[in-house]
């Protein structure tokens, strides 16, 4: 019986792995259609992952609960950690560093030491890309999306990111303000 479970976990590791080499590789190509769909107007291919990730997020919160069997958490801080340690572990098997705190507690920074969205790509070399495109934008939407889902605008952007050149992945989180029990937009 114990050979079987660890056949399983084996087996689970990898498709894990198999599904995040797959979401690497299609995430590169929706990027590259974006681009071209956009006649590489970046700005605009920003918007369109971070409305996507929105989308997303809105409905990988329930998914998140369900499999980490967490509440919500008790205050800002606690949700970066939980973002950080659960929530980028348990789908991207990364763990990015909170840090950079503001003296108010509603601004941090998540550093990635590593992304693999990011893996295998090169930004297109027409001289803008590296200035205007952030091409992991819809982790920025993945976020806004769950965090709105228990109550949280926040805003979310990168503010460096090695494919542009710089030392380090850096997403800045601000907590614009808690929400009261809303319906979503758009629903009546």
């Amino acid at each position: 019986m114990a050979s079987n479970k660890a056949a399983r976990d084996g087996e689970k590791t990898n498709i894990d792995k198999v599904n995040a080499e797959l979401v690497t590789l299609t995430y590169g190509t929706i990027v590259a259609q974006l681009c071209s769909d956009f006649n590489n107007k970046y700005s605009e291919v920003n918007k369109q992952l971070d409305k996507m990730g929105y989308n997303i997020g809105m409905r990988l919160i329930e998914d998140f609960f369900a499999k980490s069997g967490l509440q919500r958490c008790i205050n800002f801080r606690e949700t970066a950690e939980t973002i950080s340690k659960i929530g980028f572990k348990m789908f991207l098997n990364i763990t990015p560093t909170v840090t950079n705190w503001s003296a108010d507690n509603k601004t941090f920074s998540l550093i990635f030491d590593e992304n693999p969205l990011a893996d295998f790509v090169e930004l297109p070399n027409d001289g803008r890309a590296q200035d205007e495109l952030w091409f992991s934008n819809i982790l920025c939407g993945i976020l806004r999306g769950a965090l709105e889902m228990v109550q949280m605008q926040v805003e979310a952007h990168y503010i460096s990111d090695v494919l542009r050149g710089n030392d380090t992945t850096e997403m800045r989180i601000t907590l614009l303000r808690y929400m009261e029990d809303e319906m979503p937009p758009d629903d009546e």
